[in-house]
């Protein structure tokens, strides 16, 4: 993990970053938790705020979603710890809720344990392997438009140096990362792409410490998948002259639209929406829920603002990989996720 710490902390950093989350705060949870008027009730349990704009902002969409499509009752709790994963996951099947979902990898464990005792709750985690007869993991094609990131990037860099920086170092995340280096150097194999974790989702500070660490050792395009500590390196970009970002899981094109060339999307509605209306509607059946651009759920949006720094050649490029990946002539690696646990 790169770091370059205390020489580059600065009060009007912490002021800014501060001010930056306090305003996507504002945005993201400025309608209050809402009430359905049936008994098909959804809850979302995420491991961040979801004020960041990115992985879990998607996901409380997501539940907001399924109350306005299906007149859902509906809560939302932020978990801290892997205690709070099961216990929360416990309350909501002692209350009879229909669905819940555990936003991330991590919750994969805690809903394999919880399910077998609330067979009537469908507990669904973001991401994961492990499947029961009411646990269910959605994995998201996000492999694809990371490829397409990578094929972007490749265009853009003037150093021949890339950065990618991920919140922790879930599979998941790693990963989109594989995609996006395979993307990179399907245009280029002698780009270096250089690979650090904050540690943290949340970390701003660090995150962005880490970004300029980057920057000073010649990086001019970062791919990132930090949610809230992404502000940070987006900070550093800011800051920084020629830097272009990724935004991830959410369309962040608005969020710093002078260095965020494109974001690589999860629909986390679309998504949301689709599980909970088989659940609903009796047909859900227990299985490792794969979503990609065929379904509509993962894309590659580019940023209208910066269309001027991607050249004809890039959108080229894109173009080849897309009808390529579409073709199945272009296979983005990624990383199998097999279930290790006790038979289903």
């Amino acid at each position: 993990m790169l770091s370059a710490r205390s020489a580059f902390r600065a009060v009007s950093t912490a002021t800014h970053i501060a001010m930056c989350i306090a305003v996507l705060a504002c945005r993201s949870e400025a309608r209050p938790e809402a009430s359905g008027t049936g008994d098909f009730r959804v809850a979302l349990l995420t491991p961040g705020p979801i004020s960041d704009q990115a992985w879990n902002a998607g996901a409380y969409q997501g539940l907001l979603r399924i109350h306005d499509s299906l007149g859902a009752q509906i809560s939302h709790i932020q978990t801290k710890s892997p205690a709070d994963f099961e216990e929360n996951f416990r309350q909501y099947g002692a209350q009879g809720y229909s669905l819940v979902f555990g936003h991330g990898f991590e919750f994969q464990d805690a809903a394999s344990r919880v399910g077998p005792d609330f067979p009537h709750t469908v507990y669904i985690t973001t991401s994961g392997n492990r499947v029961r007869a009411n646990v269910a993991p959605i994995v998201f094609g996000f492999e694809e438009p990371s490829y397409l990131a990578g094929v972007l990037a490749a265009k853009l860099t003037r150093s021949k140096l890339i950065g990618a920086i991920g919140g922790t170092e879930l599979p998941p995340v790693r990963s989109s990362f594989l995609a996006f280096e395979a993307g990179v150097h399907s245009i280029d194999p002698s780009i270096t792409v250089l690979t650090s974790y904050v540690g943290s989702w949340e970390d701003a500070s660090t995150a962005k410490e880490q970004a300029i660490a980057l920057i000073h050792r010649g990086v001019d395009v970062i791919f990132q998948n930090a949610d809230a500590a992404g502000l940070g390196i987006f900070q550093a970009a800011r800051e920084s002259k020629g830097v272009y970002v990724f935004g991830a899981n959410a369309n962040q094109n608005d969020v710093a639209p002078d260095v965020i060339i494109a974001s690589v999307v999860i629909d986390l509605p679309h998504a949301f929406l689709l599980i909970a209306q088989s659940v609903k509607d009796g047909t859900f059946k227990a299985r490792v829920l794969r979503l990609g651009e065929q379904e509509k759920v993962v894309e590659l949006v580019l940023n209208p603002k910066l269309a001027g720094a991607i050249t004809p050649s890039a959108h080229a490029a894109l173009d080849s990989a897309r009808v390529g990946i579409a073709s199945g002539r272009i296979k983005p690696p990624h990383l199998e996720f097999v279930d290790t646990t006790a038979a289903h």
